[in-house]
């Protein structure tokens, strides 16, 4: 559960609203992912927000190990697609599967934005 710090509350209900109706700029929050051991000593840092580009090993469900590119972040949604991980449709049809950012770890950060870069550098 994502620690609420605008919220009084501890009553579930009211925790679970303000993840539903939480703006943006608080979602980013939402889709962050644990570094791996090596990031987090170099880095200093624990987690960090998803961006496309990351590569992410996926340590929970069915497809525990694997190991892709994120595709895409859906703020809306809290929800990222990996490279790989897909879904087989009732007509055969492969679609990418929706994995929620808690259940992935992040190997390879995409360092392309300054902006990232100086989140990184700021400890």
């Amino acid at each position: 559960m994502v620690k609420n710090t605008n919220a009084r509350s501890k009553q579930p209900r009211k925790q679970r609203k303000f993840l539903y109706t939480a703006p943006l700029h608080i979602r980013q929050k939402f889709v962050g992912a644990h570094l791996s051991k090596e990031l987090r000593e170099k880095y200093g840092k624990r987690c960090i927000s998803l961006v496309k580009g990351d590569k992410v090993l996926l340590v929970r469900g069915d497809d525990k190990g694997k190991e892709g590119k994120v595709l895409k972040v859906d703020l809306k949604r809290v929800k990222i697609w990996i490279e790989g991980i897909s879904l087989a449709k009732a007509d055969g049809t492969e679609v990418p599967r929706a994995i929620h950012p808690s259940n992935v770890i992040i190997t390879r950060l995409n360092l392309e934005d300054e902006e990232r870069k100086k989140i990184l550098e700021r400890r």
